[in-house]
């Protein structure tokens, strides 16, 4: 299964020592997500540091260390899925485009995402981080 991770796990793995960093950090397989986020994350990059309270460098390690976790799409692989996927979001998201056509792009895709409004579409699978330690805790489904 692929495991597609939103910005919001990303940049809340960033800011926080939680549940999520540590699934972002301990899991076993790679996760995905489009280039597309490390753009967003240098345009909040300052806001994303100053809330974290870490030095710029222990920031850079730890971003690091997740990147090492994460196999990113580039935004050219998914343009042929942009069109399919921004039918899904037009109305819900239309910055989640990328993370729906990553989905689509790659079977057997869920997206990790805390966003209820996103779940409530139905053409990709979304979970949250309470359904996504759920998943993990079951050694099958991996």
């Amino acid at each position: 299964m692929n495991i597609i991770i939103d910005s919001n796990v990303l940049f809340s793995a960033l800011i926080k020592n939680s549940v999520t960093r540590k699934v972002l950090l301990e899991y076993e397989d790679f996760f995905l997500f489009p280039s597309y986020i490390l753009i967003e994350l240098r345009k909040h990059k300052k806001e994303v540091l100053n809330k974290s309270r870490m030095t710029e460098k222990d920031f850079d390690k730890l971003l690091q260390l997740i990147l090492s976790r994460v196999l990113m799409v580039q935004t050219g692989d998914l343009l042929t899925y942009r069109k399919k996927a921004l039918e899904i979001v037009k109305d819900i998201d239309i910055n989640d485009v990328l993370f729906v056509a990553c989905a689509l792009a790659h079977k057997n895709s869920v997206i990790w995402s805390d966003d209820k409004a996103l779940k409530t579409q139905k053409k990709v699978k979304v979970i949250n981080t309470k359904e996504i330690l759920k998943m993990l805790k079951k050694p099958q489904t991996i």
